[in-house]
């Protein structure tokens, strides 16, 4: 199949779309159709597949992908998408997405590489829509973190943003290659964000980082009190284990109690009765949250037993040992 319309003007970069998989059979068939309508569509497709005991290998494989399979306990965000990169040494751009987030519109991945245009961004991702059927909890979550207005992020906005001056998500964004492997690539230990800890770097290195509100994908998830606060303290531990980067671009700014408020007035106009399952949510989300900044405290046992990547503790070395 061609991968690029030639009747649409486009960035002259060698582009490639970097697609991590767990038994997708169900996800593919939408995702695909959406890809397919794109206006823009990458120079190659890469497939990197953790061992799927379904078919989605051979329905990547049949639309196009170039498929690299690997050990299901053997994955992880930072060294499996930064092995990606190394394999595609010949694509100037890098577009990451996850199994489950839909592109929204024909133009999502146009909107998206648009920017590399200019030579001093290193990143852009796109917006998150709440995926159909969402509950409000749910929903609330994407329309607060990614808003209808596209910005661009410099060192000079860490005093006004704090740690959003590096909010991206590889569920949606596309790297600069030069720019990525400047500031050393992906982590290859991380718990989790693992596009934080590389925009960080790109930020402070000088590169510029990107939100286009235009190129959105459908991607939300209905998550349990339970599984919030297992995500929460995956996050405190990463903030622990890169202590940096709170030394650099300090707090959120009120980010929590600005979600909060804006939380419950979105609730109290669609679902009034959702209030105090968001109380308990947020309180849970502060408290995994602290657990996992503590976590040099903990036994490893307990660690593994409050993570929600608990294949992590199996890969990683304790924290007094790693060098920070």
């Amino acid at each position: 199949m061609s991968h690029r319309p030639h009747s649409l003007p486009i960035v002259a970069l060698r582009t490639a779309l970097i697609l991590p998989t767990l038994n997708a059979e169900c996800d593919l068939p939408a995702w695909l159709a959406a890809l397919k309508s794109q206006t823009f569509l990458p120079d190659k497709l890469l497939l990197v597949d953790s061992s799927s005991s379904d078919s989605t290998v051979q329905i990547a494989k049949d639309f196009g992908f170039d498929i690299h399979v690997i050990d299901r306990q053997s994955f992880s965000h930072g060294g499996t998408r930064q092995e990606c990169v190394e394999r595609l040494a010949d694509s100037e751009l890098l577009i990451f997405l996850t199994q489950d987030a839909i592109l929204a519109t024909p133009e999502s991945l146009a909107r998206l590489i648009q920017w590399f245009d200019d030579p001093q961004v290193g990143a852009a991702y796109g917006r998150q829509l709440p995926r159909q059927y969402a509950d409000p909890i749910e929903a609330h979550a994407r329309l607060f973190n990614y808003p209808d207005q596209t910005s661009v992020r410099t060192r000079a906005d860490i005093a006004r943003l704090g740690l959003k001056t590096s909010f991206i998500s590889n569920s949606f964004a596309a790297w600069r290659r030069r720019a990525l492997l400047e500031v050393g690539g992906f982590p290859l230990d991380t718990i989790q964000n693992e596009d934080t800890f590389a925009a960080s770097r790109m930020i402070l290195a000088g590169w510029k980082v990107v939100y286009e509100a235009g190129a959105a994908v459908y991607h939300s998830h209905p998550f349990t009190i339970r599984q919030e606060f297992r995500r929460y303290f995956d996050i405190g531990v990463f903030h622990a284990r890169a202590p940096w980067i709170r030394r650099e671009f300090g707090g959120a700014g009120g980010e929590g109690i600005r979600f909060i408020c804006s939380q419950m007035s979105y609730l109290r106009k669609v679902r009034p009765w959702a209030i105090p399952s968001a109380i308990l949510r947020a309180a849970m989300k502060l408290i995994g949250y602290r657990l996992g900044a503590g976590e040099q405290w903990l036994p490893s046992w307990f660690k593994r037993y409050l993570s929600a990547n608990k294949s992590y503790w199996k890969q990683t070395q304790p924290a007094e040992e790693r060098h920070t």
